[in-house]
């Protein structure tokens, strides 16, 4: 079976040039809808490769996980010899005054920093805290579901991100923060929207002033929000947060800075809501373009856990992760040096044969070993949210498909984000039933 993008049928991948020219190309036709004959493509034929605008590349699964799992390995980038296209485009779009924010955030930092922000930050966000939302998630999901239908029945289209696949994560994120209440939910989701096009490296520089505006204006609202929280401390993650920061008074305190826990708690909120947003469109659509898979876990709801494990290896929230070299790395016979950008292919290594068998391709909610995919990640930067994303996932996916197995696509052309790094649907029109 093809790709979520692709229509159901299975694809026949046919290269247009020599193996040794396989070369990635996000600007090829077809890719926004559908990147995984490519990836299939350059899985086969040309797995390890320098990009033309200078950092590497890896596709295939062995090699995904050895440079997410080497301690030697960096995310920072200071680690970069030479020209840094990450650095260069924050300062394009911020200026030199703004620059430095978010490279205080715990995925951009190496040890011991990263283990010593990650430390304060696990400790508020436990599983046993994760799955004691569950009963909150079930309530959220329950009133999206209800506010759909009564849409439906107004005779309007549902559509899936909008009416529940953007508002039940950014629920989750800012009652767990305890962000301050009256605050305009649906203003800072799209600042969250559009402060992520910072991570693609097209999109930026084709959206520079809104990402700076919605840097400006969600760099405010956190700050605001942690001086509300300071004066009303609460059972909740800023609290914690707030509680760990440094009071300046001792040389040895490991606690938060100012511009840390500014990081943190932007990280906290934007990456904890828009990625599961992606987990929940990009799972539904393939669902319906499976209608057999769909069917079958509508059936036998014990596949909950498992389905949701093999949705997110199919069509990951998160398609490419990185690391930066800090000595030579041989790599499937390629010779990369140290202080190079490698981006490693999450999405193409879930779908890498060798790892995943003749079935890669397919969709197969009781897949053996789905939970091996690579979407959260791995190494010491594995996702901390991963445990929150799959409850989410598993309450709002499961209960959909129980409550409404017959809902079909209501467009022939799914709205995709056109994001080669967190590719997911703007928009899926649905008719429930």
């Amino acid at each position: 079976m093809g790709g979520a993008g692709a229509s159901g049928a299975e694809s026949t991948i046919e290269a247009p040039f020599p193996a040794q020219e396989r070369v990635f190309n996000p600007f090829e036709p077809g890719f926004t809808a559908d990147p995984y004959p490519q990836y299939a493509a350059l899985v086969a034929e040309n797995p390890v490769q320098r990009l033309a605008f200078g950092p590497w590349a890896v596709f295939r699964y062995d090699d995904a996980v050895s440079l997410l799992r080497d301690p030697r390995l960096s995310v920072a980038d200071d680690a970069v010899q030479g020209a840094n296209v990450r650095v260069e485009t924050r300062r394009q779009i911020l200026g030199e005054e703004r620059a430095e924010r978010g490279t205080r955030q715990m995925l951009n930092l190496d040890p011991p920093d990263h283990t010593r922000l990650r430390g304060l930050v696990q400790q508020v966000f436990t599983p046993k805290m994760i799955e004691g939302l569950t009963g909150r998630v079930r309530e959220l999901v329950d009133g999206l579901l209800a506010a759909a239908v009564a849409t439906a029945l107004d005779g309007e289209l549902v559509d899936l991100i909008r009416d529940f696949a953007f508002p039940l994560p950014f629920a989750v994120i800012s009652e767990m923060l305890g962000m301050p209440e009256g605050s305009d939910r649906e203003a800072m989701r799209d600042l969250a929207h559009t402060l992520t096009l910072g991570l693609e490296p097209v999109l930026a520089f084709q959206h520079m002033d809104e990402i700076l505006a919605a840097s400006d204006a969600m760099h405010q609202h956190v700050l605001d929000a942690i001086a509300w929280k300071r004066a009303h401390p609460a059972d909740d993650l800023l609290s914690a947060l707030i509680a760990a920061e440094r009071d300046g008074t001792d040389p040895d305190d490991d606690g938060l800075s100012l511009e840390e826990l500014l990081d943190q708690v932007i990280l906290l909120y934007v990456a904890g809501h828009e990625t599961t947003v992606n987990l929940i469109g990009n799972g539904t659509l393939a669902l319906l373009r499976h209608r057999e898979q769909l069917e079958r876990w509508a059936a036998d709801p014990s596949l909950t856990t498992n389905a949701v494990e093999e949705l997110l290896r199919y069509d990951p929230p998160v398609q490419f992760s990185r690391r930066v070299t800090t000595s030579p790395v041989e790599l499937s016979g390629h010779a990369i040096d140290a202080g190079m950008f490698v981006l490693t292919g999450l999405a193409s290594a879930n779908r890498d044969p060798a790892r995943w068998g003749d079935t890669a391709v397919d969709l197969d909610l009781g897949r053996v070993g789905a939970a091996q995919h690579l979407s959260f990640g791995s190494g010491i930067h594995h996702c901390l949210g991963a445990a929150l994303a799959r409850l989410e996932g598993r309450v709002a996916l499961g209960t959909l498909v129980a409550r409404f197995p017959r809902t079909e696509i209501a467009t022939d052309e799914p709205a995709w984000n056109g994001r080669m790094v967190l590719r997911g649907l703007d928009s899926l029109p649905v008719t429930l039933g």
